[in-house]
């Protein structure tokens, strides 16, 4: 099973779309991308808008060649309505647009399934479901919160299993904070781990000190309790350009390996929303 994160904050934009190839089976996780429309009172660098391009860009070639395509919940950085031609003849396995969701990504889900109805071969909504295609097994959580608090909505995990590996994605739980994102982790088994990381860019504003500890609590106890061999923590987490001194005690375990995508992928870590005021002060 080979993963390929494709876009991620750790290079350089907002997005967790993943590609996860089988040997029998092709699947693109959130294909799209988003920069935030400010941050330190700055609009995107246009170096942050190259990338969201070439990111873009990245997607779209790999969905030619993906049979399966997730949508995990309605944020635009998980999904896309303005390109529908990601979706033509394709499995489509979504998010439930109308329980567990709040008005805002309800809206976006209608509008999105509106634009792109009559494009994918099927569309099947995931939640708490299980679905296997050429003895590939695909399961979905329930739904499980964006965060620690219910008013961001409902996003739903992901456990892609074939015969040797079992690879989980978590999509925006912002660290593993609660016991039923948590849960479904534990019960499945992960031999790799893709999981949105503590949001400590907002430590002390929408993220408490005890969602930290909880997180790297919950992150100490799947290493502990499964054979993960490694746990890529990305999204929500590099938005800070410090994150390694929140995780320094999981980092520093011999267990398991904790990597951004981008470390995963063998490159530097680009953290271009963090460092917006020194790209601004550069060009």
């Amino acid at each position: 099973m080979k993963i390929l994160p494709l876009a991620s904050d750790s290079l350089g934009t907002r997005s967790m779309a993943t590609s996860v190839e089988t040997e029998s089976l092709n699947i693109l996780i959130d294909p799209a991308v988003a920069l935030s429309p400010s941050r330190f009172n700055l609009p995107p660098h246009p170096i942050e808008l190259q990338r969201k391009k070439e990111q873009l860009e990245l997607i779209k070639e790999k969905s030619k060649t993906s049979e399966i395509i997730i949508i995990t919940h309605y944020h635009y950085d998980h999904h896309n309505p303005e390109e529908i031609s990601l979706y033509q003849d394709k499995i489509l396995l979504i998010k439930d647009p109308d329980n567990f969701v709040n008005e805002s990504q309800r809206i976006r889900a209608h509008y999105f399934l509106e634009k792109i109805k009559n494009l994918p071969k099927t569309i099947e909504i995931a939640d708490n479901k299980e679905f296997i295609f050429n003895n590939i097994k695909i399961k979905f959580s329930p739904p499980v919160k964006h965060g620690p608090k219910e008013y961001l909505g409902y996003v739903i995990e992901i456990a892609i299993t074939n015969e040797k590996e079992n690879f989980i994605f978590t999509s925006d739980v912002q660290g593993i904070v609660d016991e039923e994102q948590l849960n479904f982790i534990l019960e499945n088994k992960p031999t790799i781990l893709y999981a949105d990381g503590p949001m400590t860019y907002m430590l002390n504003y929408r993220y408490s000190p005890e969602d930290l500890e909880r997180s790297i609590n919950n992150i100490k106890k799947i290493i502990k309790e499964t054979d993960v061999k490694v746990i890529i923590l990305d999204h929500h987490l590099t938005r800070d350009e410090n994150f390694k001194d929140y995780i320094k005690e999981i980092i520093n375990q011999d267990k398991t390996k904790i990597l951004t995508s981008a470390e995963y992928l063998g490159k530097e870590n680009e953290l271009f929303e963090a460092k917006r005021r020194e790209l601004y002060k550069k060009v």
